[in-house]
């Protein structure tokens, strides 16, 4: 901490594929049949919970950020979305909304990458 370093050896880690179909046998199976999930060091699994058990209290993120919180998800997104809604059209104001659906997002990673 005193020298703000994160070993080497903290970054790395392997992707396992992992089957996403219940049954492989009924079908030909390609790359978009798995999840890769990342195995990571456990060194750095312990070291990354007690650097937040002792100084957990003094990292902040941004109070638009809902996900990977404590006590925050969707819930509280949707909430402030229609509180904020609520406050421009009581104001007169016109109101567009987008949405994308990131659902599928992380399946096309390029894990091959370097």
């Amino acid at each position: 901490m005193l020298h703000r370093h994160v070993p080497a050896g903290f970054c790395y880690s392997y992707i396992v594929p992992v089957p996403k179909l219940k049954d492989c046998r009924t079908k030909s199976v390609n790359c978009d049949d798995f999840r890769g999930i990342t195995i990571s060091p456990i060194l750095s699994k312990v070291f990354e919970h007690c650097i937040l058990d002792r100084f957990g209290a003094s990292f902040v993120s941004c109070e638009a950020q809902f996900g990977f919180k404590m006590n925050s998800g969707c819930r509280t997104a949707i909430y402030s979305v229609m509180k904020i809604v609520d406050r421009l059209i009581k104001g007169n104001s016109t109101v567009n909304i987008c949405s994308l659906d990131l659902s599928k997002a992380f399946d096309k990673v390029n894990h091959f990458g370097h």
